[in-house]
C-alpha cells in the first residue's frame, strides 16, 4: 500500500521516477543524460551552512509580539532540527537607532556609558534559535551605530571598544558569538579591521572569526597584498555575488581571483532579497552555482522572515512571513522547504566533493547539482535543481570510494504548484548505481541520512487588529520596546516618566545616529495598515524644544524610510500646528497650519488628530487646534514622532474608531463631458482613453484608494515609469509603485507622483498621457467622492 501510495504521490507532482539499474523501465529515456560518479576519495571546500539575517532592519520586529503557540511554531519552522529551514548560522543586527531597510533596531549605548543588555528582540530571538539547536552559529554585524561613536566615524576605536561591550552583553544572554563582521555594505578600514582582530584576542574572544567586509569582493585586493590585514579577516564575505546583484536571478555566480587567492573561506554574507515564493529559484541556485562558479561556502538569507506590516518594503521576503501578531496569522513559501532540502541533509563541517557536482548535462540550462561527504565518509547528499530546465533529463549515479551503498532517500520541492519537501521514495542501489529522472523546477536532495521531517503546524486565519487600542505603557520591564510599536527611526523605550508617576515611551537617541540609509525624523508606527477612520491621541512632554508628532494613515513606504503615503499633525514647544501629508517620493507639503497653545519643554500635554472621511483635525489638551480637507490617504496605520533627535516621551498612547465605513470612493472619473474609460477588456497594457460618459459603465468606473486610481482589478499606470511629455498612461496589474500613484491637486488636477506631471485628456477618442502641469482644462479631472 505504502509503494501505490508514493507511486501516486511521483505521479501527481510530476517530479521523479527513480530507477535502478534492475528496474529501468520507468517514464523512457530523457533527452539530456548525466553521470554522477559520487567518490568518497575526493573532495573539496569545507561546507559553512546556511542561515538568514535578522538584520538590515527591523525584519523581525513583530515575532516577539506574537501569540503563542504561533509564536513557536513560526521559530520551530526556522530553526528546529528536522522540522523547518533548519537553519545553521543566524546573523543578527547590532542595532544602532536608525533605519536599515525596515525599520530601526535599538543599540545597546544610546549614550556614551549606559549600557542596557536587554533592550530590543535580538538576545531573545538568538536564545530561541540556541535553543532549538545549539549547534547555530551565531554572527554579529552593524548597519547603524549610535552618534557619539568616534564623533560619528564609525571606523573609530570607540566602535570597537563598542563592540566588545557587545559581545559582553551576549556573554550576559549565555549566548556565544562565533562571528564578527564589520560595517555592512560600507566598504571597510584596513586598520580599524587589524585593531579589530587586537581587540577580539585582548578581550578573550580569540575564537570568534572576522567577516571582512560584508560588502562586496574588493577588501580581498589588499589582503593579498597586506599580510597584517590577511591576517585580521578569517572569512571574505560578499553580498549578491550572484547574476543580478540584490534580488537578481543567480544564474551565474562570481567571486575575482585576489578572493580566491587569499586562500580564506569566501561567504555569500548576505543573499535573497527575494519574495518568499518566486524568490525561490533563484535562492536555490546562489547555494549551488554559488559553490560551482565561485566555491562558496556559506549562504545567508536577507531577511530571516519578514514580520512587518505589508505597508513597509520586502513585506513578503524571506523564509516566512509574519505580519498580524494580533490575529497570529503566518505564512511559510517554496523558499522555506527548499532551504531545508539543504540543511537537512547536511552540516557545517562537511566536504564538498567536486568531482560530483556540476552542471546537469554539462549546461547550465538543464540545472546544477552539488554533493557533500560527512566527516566520517559514509554519509553524502546531493542537491540538484533543474530550476532552468524545460524537458525532464536523467541523473545516473555511481556510489564509491568507501561512501555508504545502502539506503538513499529522495525528497523533492516543486516550485510550481507542486507539493514542498515531499519525501518520494527510498531505494537501494545496486551495485552502488541507481538513476533519477528530474522533472523542471524542481529541488531534490538524494541523501544516505535521515532523522528529516516536516513540520505539521498551521496557521489560524488572518483578522485585522481591533479597536481600540490604548497603552500606557506600565505593564513592561525598564528599556523594552512597547508591543506592537515598530521604530522606524531612533529608538523608543520604556522608561520611568519624567514629572508623573508610571512608565513613559521615551526617545533614547539623543543625537543623530550614524546612518544607513537617508536621515528622517524619529518615529515608531503601530496598527493595522487597513485602520481608516480613527483618532490617535498621546500624552507627550518635549524634553528640548522642537516639535512633536503623531500620524494617521500611514500606508505605503518606500524607500528610505522618509518616503511614506501619510499625514502628520505637528505641534512644536511655541505652538506652531502643522496638518502636513508625505508621500512615496519623500515630498512633505503642508495642507493647514496654525498657532496654538505653547506646549512648551518639560510640561506634560496631551495631543490629538482624527480623522474622518476627508476632514483631518487635530487638538491640544482637548482644544481644537486646526483642521483640514484632504482624504487622499484613505487608511493607514497610527504612530508618534519628533522630529529631530531628542529624549521626548509618550504615554497614554490610544487609538479609538471613528464611525462609518472607510470604502473608497468610486465612480467616473471626468474632464469636462468626457469620462476616463479603461477600454472593454481590462488587461496589463490596455490604453485609457478619454470618451464620452456613460451611465454605470464598469470601464468608467474608478476607485481612488490611498493613490491608487484602479478599474475591474487593474491601476491607472504611466507606461514604462516614463517622465516626459505625452507618456502615455494604461492599465496594468497594481503595484503600489510611485508610476500607479495620484494626488487630486487643490486646481483640480491629478499629479502623477513618479514623474511630478498631470494627467491630461488630449482629446475624445485619444488615449490618456501625462505633460507639464498647466492646471488647463484638459487637465482638471472630477474625481468620485462615495
Amino acid at each position: 500500500m505504502r509503494r501505490k501510495v508514493l507511486a501516486l504521490l511521483a505521479a501527481s507532482l510530476m517530479l521523479a521516477s527513480v530507477q535502478t539499474p534492475a528496474d529501468a523501465t520507468g517514464t523512457g529515456p530523457a533527452a539530456v543524460t548525466t553521470a554522477v560518479k559520487i567518490d568518497g576519495a575526493q573532495g573539496g571546500r569545507t561546507f559553512d551552512g546556511i542561515g538568514a539575517i535578522s538584520g538590515g532592519g527591523g525584519n523581525s520586529r513583530l515575532l516577539i509580539d506574537y501569540p503563542e503557540p504561533q509564536r513557536s511554531q513560526i521559530l520551530d519552522y526556522l530553526f528546529k532540527p528536522g522540522y523547518g529551514a533548519d537553519l545553521q548560522l543566524l546573523k543578527l543586527e547590532i542595532g544602532g537607532d536608525a533605519n536599515s531597510t525596515d525599520g530601526a533596531e535599538p543599540s545597546i549605548e544610546h549614550t556614551k556609558g549606559a549600557v542596557n543588555c536587554d533592550g530590543g528582540y535580538e538576545w531573545w530571538l538568538a536564545e530561541q534559535a540556541v535553543k532549538r539547536n545549539p549547534r547555530i552559529e551565531l554572527y554579529g554585524l552593524a548597519w547603524t551605530a549610535p552618534g557619539w561613536l568616534g564623533g560619528g566615524n564609525f571606523w573609530s576605536q570607540d566602535t570597537i571598544g563598542y563592540l566588545m561591550t557587545w559581545l559582553g552583553c551576549a556573554k550576559q544572554h549565555h549566548l556565544d558569538i562565533s562571528l564578527l563582521g564589520g560595517w555592512n555594505e560600507r566598504g571597510y578600514d584596513a586598520g580599524w579591521y587589524e585593531k579589530l582582530h587586537t581587540a577580539l584576542a585582548a578581550n578573550g574572544h580569540s575564537k570568534i572569526k572576522v567577516v571582512g567586509a560584508d560588502s562586496d569582493w574588493g577588501i580581498a585586493d589588499d589582503m593579498v597584498k597586506d599580510p597584517a590585514l590577511a591576517k585580521a579577516v578569517d572569512i571574505v564575505g560578499a553580498h549578491y555575488p550572484c547574476s543580478g546583484g540584490d534580488g537578481g536571478d543567480a544564474i551565474t555566480c562570481a567571486t575575482t581571483p585576489a578572493a580566491t587567492a587569499t586562500g580564506k573561506p569566501l561567504w555569500a554574507s548576505e543573499n535573497g532579497s527575494q519574495d518568499i515564493s518566486q524568490g525561490t529559484p533563484a535562492l536555490i541556485r546562489s547555494i549551488t552555482r554559488g559553490y560551482l562558479d565561485a566555491k562558496m561556502t556559506a549562504y545567508l538569507n536577507w531577511p530571516l522572515l519578514a514580520a512587518i506590516t505589508p505597508n513597509l518594503p520586502y513585506s513578503t521576503v524571506g523564509l516566512a512571513v509574519a505580519p498580524e501578531p494580533w490575529s497570529g496569522a503566518y505564512s511559510l513559501g517554496k523558499s522555506t522547504w527548499a532551504t531545508a532540502q539543504v540543511t537537512q541533509f547536511t552540516q557545517p563541517g562537511w566536504t564538498f566533493i567536486d568531482s560530483a557536482s556540476g552542471y546537469l548535462g554539462g549546461d547550465r540550462a538543464n540545472g546544477s547539482y552539488v554533493t557533500l561527504k560527512s566527516p566520517n565518509r559514509r554519509d553524502y547528499s546531493t542537491i540538484l535543481e533543474t530550476t532552468t530546465a524545460t524537458a525532464a533529463q536523467t541523473a545516473s549515479f555511481t556510489v564509491a570510494g568507501g561512501l555508504s551503498t545502502g539506503t538513499v532517500h529522495v525528497w523533492a520541492t516543486d516550485l510550481g504548484t507542486g507539493p514542498d519537501f515531499a519525501h518520494l521514495q527510498d531505494i537501494r542501489p545496486a551495485n552502488g548505481r541507481f538513476s533519477l529522472t528530474l522533472q523542471p523546477n524542481t529541488v531534490y536532495t538524494i541523501s544516505t541520512t535521515t532523522g528529516q521531517g516536516k513540520g505539521t503546524a498551521s496557521s489560524p486565519a488572518s483578522g485585522g487588529m481591533k479597536l481600540p487600542y490604548a497603552d500606557d505603557f506600565n505593564g513592561y520591564p525598564k528599556g523594552k520596546e512597547a508591543k506592537y510599536f515598530a521604530d522606524m527611526q531612533g529608538s523608543y523605550e520604556v522608561q520611568p516618566c519624567t514629572g508623573r508617576a508610571g512608565s513613559c515611551l521615551r526617545q533614547m537617541a539623543p543625537i543623530r545616529p550614524i546612518i544607513w540609509q537617508d536621515d528622517s525624523d524619529a518615529y515608531s508606527m503601530i496598527g493595522d495598515p487597513k485602520w481608516g477612520n480613527y483618532t490617535v491621541s498621546a500624552d507627550v512632554r518635549l524634553a528640548k524644544p522642537g516639535t512633536a508628532e503623531l500620524l494617521g494613515r500611514a500606508n505605503t513606504q518606500s524607500r528610505p524610510q522618509a518616503d511614506q503615503n501619510a499625514y502628520w499633525f505637528r505641534v512644536s514647544d511655541a505652538g506652531a500646528w502643522s496638518i502636513v501629508r508625505s508621500d512615496t517620493k519623500g515630498t512633505y507639503t503642508t495642507i493647514a497650519s496654525g498657532q496654538t497653545t505653547a506646549i512648551g519643554v518639560g510640561q506634560w500635554h496631551t495631543l490629538s488628530v482624527t480623522f474622518q472621511g476627508n476632514r483631518i483635525t487635530g487638538t491640544v489638551d482637548g482644544k481644537p487646534a486646526g483642521s483640514a480637507t484632504d482624504g487622499w490617504w484613505t487608511s493607514g496605520q497610527a504612530g508618534i514622532g519628533l522630529t529631530g533627535y531628542q529624549t521626548a516621551e509618550f504615554d497614554n498612547f490610544a487609538v479609538t474608531p471613528g464611525s462609518g465605513s472607510t470604502t473608497p470612493p468610486t465612480g467616473p472619473i471626468t474632464a469636462g463631458s468626457a469620462c476616463a474609460d479603461g477600454s472593454p477588456a481590462a488587461t496589463n497594457g490596455a490604453a485609457v482613453t478619454a470618451a464620452p460618459c456613460v451611465t454605470g459603465s464598469a470601464q468608467q468606473t474608478w476607485t481612488v484608494d490611498n493613490g491608487a486610481v484602479s478599474s475591474r482589478g487593474k491601476c491607472l499606470d504611466v507606461f514604462g515609469q516614463g517622465t516626459a511629455d505625452g507618456t502615455k498612461v494604461e492599465l496594468w496589474d497594481c503595484n503600489g509603485g510611485p508610476n500607479q500613484t495620484w494626488l487630486g491637486q487643490s486646481d483640480g488636477t491629478l499629479l502623477s507622483l513618479q514623474s511630478g506631471k498631470c494627467l491630461d485628456n488630449p482629446g475624445d477618442g485619444q488615449q490618456l498621457v501625462i505633460t507639464t502641469c498647466t492646471a488647463a482644462d484638459s487637465q482638471k479631472w472630477a474625481l468620485p467622492t462615495s
